[in-house]
């Protein structure tokens, strides 16, 4: 394997990173039910994560900043333009697969 550099490390999941959301963005489709259901995480989930990076660098940034940067949109706006009422199917799926406490 070839070693990379940390300076490679970063830029390239910064890319892969920047890839995925182009994803998402395209895959309007899709909806957060489904991504939650087959692989356990959704576009919430990742600007979570976003959020949570930023606050532990020290910069501060809320909810609805990041889930902008992941959405392209305010939320309530993507929300309104492509979310669709979940199905009995999934939510029930959605039940069965939410982590336990």
């Amino acid at each position: 394997m070839t070693e990379l550099t940390p300076q490679q490390q970063l830029e390239f999941e910064a890319a892969a990173f920047r890839r995925l959301v182009a994803h998402l963005r395209e895959r309007s489709d899709v909806q957060n039910i489904d991504l939650m259901n087959l692989a356990g995480f959704c576009r919430n989930c990742l600007s979570n994560w976003y959020r949570d990076a930023a606050n532990a660098a020290g910069v501060p940034m809320d909810k609805d900043q990041s889930r902008e940067i992941v959405y392209g949109m305010p939320y309530d706006e993507w929300r309104a333009l492509y979310q669709k009422e979940a199905s009995s199917e999934q939510q029930a799926a959605f039940e069965a697969n939410k982590p336990r406490e």
